[in-house]
C-alpha cells in the first residue's frame, strides 16, 4: 500500500505528463511481456534499457510476493513522464486486471485498488502515473485521439502506456475491472455505478457485484438494465475489450463510500468475490491449454 500511496502523493493537477509516441508504448509493452510469461529477469532487463525498473517485493497485508514495474524516470534528478505502474503477482500466471485510471482524482480509487489486487490469485493492476488533468499543459503532437486537454486522461484516451498494456492483457484473454470515483451529489442516492461499458460480455459478472455489493448495503445502479449515468460507454479500456469479446466491469462508487475505511473495504470483498471466480476460470483455461 505504501508503495502506491507514496507514488500518487507526488501528483500534481498540471504538468508530470508527456504523452509517449507509438514506438515507445511498442517498446514498453514488449518490455513487460515477458513478465506476464513469467519471466521478470528478462523483463528486468529490457525495461531497463527504457528507463524502467522491475521490483519485487513482499506485501505484508497478504504475503504474496508482486512485482512492480515503475517509471526509473521518475526519480529524483529526472523528468517525470507519468506514464504509471503496473503491480503483479508473482509464482502464478496473470489471470485478470484491475485497472485505476485516475488515482488522486477520483480519490482513494488507488486505496481501492491495492485491496482489489490482494484479494484474488493471479492479479495484474495498472495504474496511472499522472492526474488525470496533469496532461492539459502537455504538448500531445501526433496523437492518434482528437484533444491535447485530456492527454492524460487514461479511461478516455488509446495513445498511453496504461491502454496499451492493458490491450496486451485483453489480447492474451484476462478479464479486468476498472475503478472510478464520483461525488455524492453527482448521482444523489447511488452509492455505485456497475457497467460493462460497451460490452455485454460480463453481464453475469455485472450482476454477482452488484448484489454483493447490495448486501453490504452499497445502493448500486445497474447500467445493463436501466439507464445510469456514469456507465462508461465511451471508456477506451470497455470499447477494447468488447471489441475482443472479453469480459470487462466499470464500477463507479461514490466519495461516501471510499472515505469510509469499512465501506471501502466492503466494496473490495464484493469485488474479490467477482475476481475470484475470474481467477479460477483463468487458472482451468490456462491448465488445459498445457500440452
Amino acid at each position: 500500500m505504501q508503495r502506491v500511496t507514496r507514488f500518487t502523493s507526488e501528483f500534481g493537477t498540471t504538468g508530470g505528463y508527456r504523452p509517449p509516441g507509438p514506438a515507445e508504448r511498442t517498446a514498453l509493452v514488449d518490455a513487460v511481456s515477458p513478465l506476464f510469461d513469467g519471466n521478470a529477469e528478462d523483463a528486468r532487463t529490457r525495461l531497463a534499457e527504457l528507463d524502467y525498473a522491475l521490483d519485487t517485493f513482499t506485501d505484508k497485508a497478504s504475503g504474496r510476493r508482486f512485482a512492480e514495474v515503475s517509471d526509473a524516470a521518475a526519480r529524483r534528478g529526472s523528468a517525470n513522464r507519468g506514464w504509471g505502474r503496473v503491480y503483479m503477482e508473482l509464482g502464478t500466471p496473470p489471470r485478470w486486471s484491475v485497472q485505476v485510471p485516475h488515482p488522486v482524482a477520483d480519490r482513494d480509487t488507488e486505496r481501492l485498488g491495492v485491496k482489489v489486487l490482494r484479494g484474488a490469485p493471479g492479479g495484474v493492476m495498472v495504474l496511472a502515473g499522472a492526474h488525470r488533468k496533469a496532461g492539459e499543459d502537455s504538448v500531445d503532437e501526433g496523437s492518434e485521439d482528437p484533444g491535447a486537454g485530456d492527454a492524460a486522461d487514461m479511461a478516455h484516451r488509446t495513445d498511453s502506456v496504461f491502454h496499451s498494456v492493458i490491450a496486451e492483457l485483453t489480447r492474451r484473454g484476462l478479464p479486468g475491472i476498472q475503478l472510478h470515483g464520483f461525488a455524492d451529489d453527482s448521482i444523489p442516492g447511488t452509492d455505485s455505478v456497475v457497467s460493462t461499458g460497451a460490452g455485454e460480455t460480463a453481464v453475469k459478472d455485472a450482476g454477482l457485484l452488484a448484489g454483493k455489493l447490495r448486501d453490504r448495503n452499497v445502493k448500486v445502479c445497474r447500467a445493463w438494465t436501466n439507464h445510469c449515468k456514469l456507465s462508461g460507454q465511451t471508456n477506451k479500456q470497455g470499447r477494447l475489450a468488447a471489441e475482443q469479446d472479453t469480459r470487462f466491469l466499470h464500477v463507479e462508487l461514490s466519495r461516501s463510500v471510499r472515505a469510509s475505511p469499512r465501506r471501502m473495504t466492503g466494496a473490495a470483498e464484493a469485488i474479490t468475490v467477482v475476481t475470484t471466480g475470474w481467477s479460477k476460470a483463468q487458472s482451468q483455461s490456462q491448465s488445459q491449454s498445457l500440452p
